[in-house]
């Protein structure tokens, strides 16, 4: 292992790329894992910046030779995963890993990388809330939102798999309190067995 690992889940919606957002501007040492996927590109979303976009296909490919640390099939035919050659990309430049994952993903990685990362669930204040913003985000059609919302209640039941729970109801408190667990995590030393 040659850095930490910092993992940020959340149900689609809870605020979690703006979070990350954050961190990343109040210059941590940390740089952005880019996740594959094989949902198609959103208006603006470039390949290799926000996600490699990937077939079905190329992602099975992938699966089979082993270049996932962890992936998921979050909807169907639908996967998302984290590229063992992201991380060593990462790694090689000095800096820490940032991961912005799904719930089942962020609970994966925190078993594979255990004392080595972090991990924090964002919470919406309620499902309710949650359904709002995906409204207002205007991303996604209502078939799409009813099944995120849907999905969205049921990762909230996993969120004490995670080290820590931040409730996103005041966006400025949240991002101080991610910043805060994340500039600790980083700054403290990792006791490793002999």
């Amino acid at each position: 292992m040659n850095g930490k690992m910092v993992i940020i889940s959340a149900p689609s919606g809870a605020g979690k790329s703006t979070m990350i957002r954050h961190l990343l501007e109040k210059g941590v040492k940390l740089e952005f894992s880019v996740s594959a996927t094989t949902r198609k590109p959103r208006v603006n979303e470039k390949n290799g910046v926000e996600y490699y976009f990937l077939s079905v296909a190329e992602f099975k490919k992938k699966i089979a030779k082993g270049d996932f640390v962890e992936w998921e099939e979050v909807y169907k035919n639908q996967y998302y995963g984290t590229l063992k050659s992201e991380i060593d990309r990462i790694w090689a430049k000095g800096n820490h890993v940032l991961f912005d994952v799904d719930v089942k993903g962020g609970i994966n990685l925190k078993k594979i990388f255990g004392h080595n990362a972090i991990s924090i669930f964002i919470m919406p204040p309620s499902v309710r809330e949650l359904e709002k913003r995906l409204l207002r985000r205007g991303t996604d059609d209502p078939s799409l939102i009813r099944t995120r919302v849907s999905k969205a209640a049921q990762e909230i039941k996993l969120a004490d798999e995670f080290d820590n729970i931040v409730i996103n109801d005041n966006l400025e408190v949240a991002e101080k309190e991610v910043y805060d667990l994340v500039k600790g995590f980083l700054d403290k030393k990792i006791n490793r067995p002999v």
